[in-house]
């Protein structure tokens, strides 16, 4: 395992990426990247992985997928951030409201944090209200740390509830008891498994009869579920919605948008970036937008995706005391383990055979994954979790 620098406190700058992270406690798993390509990464002692983790969701078309990285390049060439606004932000604006109606009026962002954090402040700037119900994760900053987190001001705490996943009954009281406090309902519409139609249905006419603004968190979801992401998949659509990760094929963009009259009050408050408009992620995500449709990355995805969940419902059902479960949808699933130190096990194990596989929520295919590459990672599942069920 690659040494923690004394330079960047807690290994690494992203959380998610450390080695206790993906392999818990256990050692032998690789602690640096040195390069990628396709569903592939090599770590820094030249090791070759075929790759689940997929930079946490970022990339759905394969790292370094050719017409992205010649589009990215081209704009590197021409300067990468000016003075002025530069045509492709109204360009992939143009492009996304096309494919996904609902965002009528959209605004750039490097994060998802960012997005959501904005979609927040322009809903307590039009409802004049401060209170925020949120399910799923949506990043680090305080607006939605509900619990103790060090640092976050308990006045600020106070202002975020937690509501929980897909539980109709829950959603309807809560709202309606919070009715003229809330500003915002905030939720990822995929957490460990799909949402029932009725939940999203409920949230939809609740929000709208207490006034409050639905925002969708689809950081996750868009460009993987469909293009449009859970919303379009399921065919309720929230009055702002946050796309990011692999909406520019893991260069840095992150979207806000969604209807006319809520986005054209973003200029009554403060939301800017100087480098919200650089023109490198800008030109990736419209290559990238390109591809999806061309090339019907979402179907592959799907396809792909479901041959990988149903070989890990075949590996759980003939291990059950190793592997208790299976977490997630085709497109983003993982196994639940039955107890960390042996998700940690078999993470090692895993790459140590070559299978850089997340041991917790989620692992991720590309376009770049095969039938071949998903059937020959099942192998070596099935052979890590029987040697663990051997051993015990």
């Amino acid at each position: 395992m690659a040494k923690e620098s004394p330079r960047v406190p807690g290994f690494t700058s992203t959380a998610s990426k450390r080695p206790d992270a993906l392999f818990g406690s256990a050692a032998g798993g690789p602690g640096h990247l040195a390069h990628s390509s396709g569903c592939r990464i090599w770590d820094s002692a030249g090791k070759e992985y075929v790759d689940y983790v997929m930079a946490l969701g970022a990339v759905g078309l394969g790292y370094g997928h050719p017409k992205v990285s010649f589009a990215a390049t081209e704009a590197i060439g021409g300067g990468v951030v000016g003075s002025l606004p530069p045509l492709l932000e109204a360009e992939v604006a143009e492009r996304l409201a096309v494919r996904i109606p609902w965002l009528e009026r959209v605004r750039f962002f490097k994060t998802g944090a960012e997005a959501v954090a904005a979609a927040v402040r322009l809903a307590r700037l039009v409802t004049g209200r401060d209170l925020v119900l949120g399910c799923g994760y949506h990043g680090w900053l305080d607006w939605c740390q509900g619990d103790a987190v060090a640092g976050v001001p308990k006045a600020t705490r106070a202002l975020f509830k937690e509501l929980p996943f897909n539980d109709v009954a829950a959603a309807r009281a809560t709202i309606r008891e919070l009715g003229n406090r809330l500003a915002a309902v905030v939720i990822e519409p995929v957490v460990v498994v799909e949402p029932s139609r009725e939940w999203l249905e409920t949230l939809r006419a609740e929000t709208t009869q207490a006034g409050a603004v639905l925002v969708f968190d689809e950081i996750k979801t868009a460009f993987r579920l469909a293009i449009g992401g859970a919303a379009e998949r399921y065919g309720v659509h929230p009055d702002l919605a946050c796309l990011g990760k692999a909406i520019a094929n893991g260069f840095p963009l992150a979207v806000m948008g969604g209807k006319q009259e809520l986005m054209d009050q973003i200029v009554h408050t403060w939301i800017s970036s100087t480098l919200a408009t650089e023109t490198v992620s800008l030109a990736a995500a419209n290559a990238t937008i390109r591809v999806y449709q061309k090339e019907k990355v979402c179907e592959h995805l799907h396809r792909v995706g479901t041959r990988l969940l149903h070989g890990l419902h075949a590996i759980q059902k003939k291990h059950p005391h190793v592997a208790t479960g299976v977490g997630g949808i085709a497109e983003m699933c993982f196994l639940h383990f039955a107890s960390e130190e042996i998700s940690a096990q078999v993470a090692v194990q895993c790459a140590k055979q070559g299978v850089l596989f997340k041991r917790t929520a989620y692992n991720f295919v590309s376009l770049a994954h095969e039938e071949k590459t998903i059937d020959r990672t099942l192998e070596i599942l099935e052979d890590t979790v029987s040697r663990i069920q051997t051993h015990e």
